[in-house]
């Protein structure tokens, strides 16, 4: 993704009223697609911090996405004179270094995501914000319109809480909410569409200055702006589903139609558009319904050696190796900024990374009791906890990136390709119950797939993913086959290599320090890597025996309890049943990136990598696929 210098994009009237509000302002900001909602965000925290004379620590920006935070930071880094100190954090990342702060006691990670905002929200009404070293002044928050359920509930009770000394900047476009479906119920799902901008107008009423940003700067061609016009009419839909379903699915078939009518880019099984792909200098974005289509493009793109990403999930985060290293080069538990920068000089760092914003980053989580000084079991915990910068954990930048509908919001592309949309057709309900059916989140969707380009939109022919399904216990799309029973290969995500221990040192005997040297040097994201069954005993009653990470030929790793727990209830065919058979080889899978993680300083001392529990481990992704070496179980055809 590229950012237009500053230089190039100065503030319209209706960004001006925006950016000069007074620090106490109560401020609501609907922007459409592509309205320079970043670039305005970044200003007005200028503003705040030089004309309105506010400490950084004094503004609390919140986002919902990881993706959605990092570019934002990368803006104030680039752009911002007064705002760089600034911190701008995930909701979920918010809650839980509050919670911590304020309840260091609990172990916080026995809790689930939605466990924590609950806990947040009461922390909150207790009084844990003022605990802090600063009380907001002032509240940024972007994205507003994906707040729902427990996370809507925290943040009105945080702009509840300090209504009387405090302002806020909050940012939202209805036409783009799609995040509702982390609300398990339809009826309350479509209840909590605009429930978070109708309660700011009703609780601040005429105090609030309510602004919009209409104008559009990210799309440079007719193509990329057909979609436009459709924003204002999805932001007038009603909430309850039975009113705005006729009109939703108007809205989404009037969507398909004018998709359709682009250019088609073909199918992935031709190797011209392998070539088109592969060849094509700027950025590109193919995106999906679901994972399990992206899934399936993924593995045919690697397949063809078409080098690519496959986008994250929010909640996947990736620590640079520079990190580790940074960890095992000092035996000290604080650093100074001068023997930082020394260090720093033989460490694997971002291109174009600048000491001062690698160094602000670290303190953010790591701040030494001593001046200016960097501390290192505090960074140790970080990395643990998996509490780094969000500018810190981004995945190198890619050309050409594989993603849902949902990971591509706030992200542009100088090419969008879009797999063909489904007709929407109503299921007939089963026995009556409630069924999920919501055309209008299907019309939001696809608005903002069809937002994401700046030049270029085209449809691409959906791929044959007709096995591939989810499996909603463990959370995991997996490959079946003719038989509903069928199990043929499973999805592979960010926790399935094990951390326990340094690779080496777990499963499979090798000198630690010369196996991470290969990893740094010879494993590279992209690399294929394939699983191979250690032995036959499971590690457990309901885990899976252990499997080792092969690539290029050598173990450099081994899979983790969660892996092997999630392995075993997908090919447990019931809760009577054992399972008796292990698949001897799982194959497909490549090597996302190589990350640094932490676990034991025992550990890490006794492999020769430093004293202060760090070292780094390959990261896989892709469908892997079962290879029995023997008769095929009954069932297991692909087609």
């Amino acid at each position: 993704m590229t950012l237009a210098p500053l230089t190039e994009h100065r503030l319209t009237d209706s960004q001006r009223a925006v950016v000069e509000q007074p620090w106490g302002a109560r401020v609501l900001v609907t922007a459409g697609a592509g309205a320079g909602k970043t670039h305005t965000l970044v200003r007005r925290l200028d503003v705040l911090v030089e004309r309105e004379e506010l400490e950084a620590g004094e503004i609390l920006v919140l986002s919902f996405s990881r993706a959605a935070v990092r570019e934002l930071t990368e803006r104030i880094e680039r752009h911002a004179a007064a705002a760089q100190r600034i911190r701008v954090q995930t909701f979920d990342g918010w809650a839980a270094a509050l919670l911590k702060r304020a309840y260091p006691e609990v172990d916080w990670g026995t809790y689930t995501f939605d466990g924590r905002i609950e806990a947040a929200t009461e922390a909150i009404d207790n009084g844990a914000v003022e605990g802090g070293e600063y009380v907001p002044a002032h509240v940024v928050i972007d994205e507003v319109q994906d707040l729902v359920g427990v996370r809507r509930e925290m943040v009105e009770a945080l702009l509840d809480r300090f209504q009387e000394n405090s302002g806020f900047t909050v940012v939202g476009d209805s036409a783009q909410a799609v995040y509702g479906f982390q609300v398990s119920d339809p009826d309350q799902r479509a209840a909590e569409t605009d429930r978070f901008l109708e309660w700011v107008r009703a609780t601040f009423g005429e105090d609030l200055v309510e602004l919009h940003l209409g104008d559009n700067f990210r799309a440079r061609s007719d193509t990329a702006r057909m979609a436009l016009p459709y924003g204002s009419t999805l932001q007038r839909l009603p909430r309850d589903r039975a009113t705005a379903g006729g009109e939703a699915e108007r809205i989404h078939g009037d969507l398909r139609a004018l998709l359709l009518s682009t250019p088609n880019f073909g199918s992935l099984e031709d190797p011209f558009v392998l070539a088109a792909l592969r060849d094509y200098p700027d950025t590109t974005a193919i995106l999906c319904r679901d994972n399990g289509q992206a899934l399936t493009l993924s593995g045919i793109l690697a397949a063809a050696d078409v080098p690519h990403t496959l986008q994250r999930s929010a909640r996947e985060r990736s620590a640079p190796v520079w990190i580790a290293d940074l960890l095992a080069s000092t035996g000290t538990t604080a650093l100074g900024r001068e023997r930082f920068e020394e260090l720093l000089v033989d460490l694997r760092t971002p291109l174009g990374s600048e000491p001062e914003a690698l160094w602000r980053s670290l303190r953010k989580v790591a701040r030494g009791r001593g001046r200016g000084t960097l501390d290192v079991v505090a960074l140790h915990h970080a990395l643990a906890e998996g509490r780094l910068p969000d500018e810190l954990t981004a995945a190198q930048p890619s050309s050409l990136v594989i993603s849902t509908m949902h990971r591509s919001k706030g992200l542009e592309f100088d090419r969008v390709l879009i797999v063909e949309p489904r007709v929407l057709k109503e299921p007939v309900p089963v026995r009556k119950k409630k069924y999920d059916y919501d055309p209008a989140a299907e019309a939001r969707l696809l608005y903002v797939a069809m937002t994401r380009a700046r030049d270029d939109l085209y449809v691409l022919d959906a791929p044959n993913s007709w096995t591939l399904r989810k499996d909603k216990r463990i959370d995991r799309w997996y490959l079946g086959g003719r038989s509903t029973w069928a199990r043929n290969g499973i999805e592979m995500i960010g926790s399935d290599v094990s951390h326990e221990q340094p690779p080496g040192t777990e499963g499979f005997q090798e000198d630690a320090a010369a196996l991470r040297q290969h990893l740094l040097a010879d494993v590279g994201a992209g690399i294929a890597a394939e699983l191979v069954l250690l032995h036959g005993i499971p590690v457990a009653s309901d885990q899976s025996p252990p499997y080792a990470v092969v690539a290029g030929g050598r173990q450099i790793a081994v899979v983790s309890a969660r892996f092997r727990n999630d392995l075993y209830r997908m090919l447990r065919r019931n809760s009577h049943s054992d399972v008796d058979r292990w698949p001897a080889l799982i194959t497909g899978l490549r090597v996302d990136c190589v990350e640094s993680v932490a676990g034991s300083p025992a550990a890490s001392e006794a492999a020769g990598l430093g004293t202060h529990g760090a070292w780094v481990a390959p990261r896989l992704c892709g469908l892997g696929r079962f290879r029995w070496y023997g008769d095929e179980p009954e069932g297991s055809e692909e087609g």
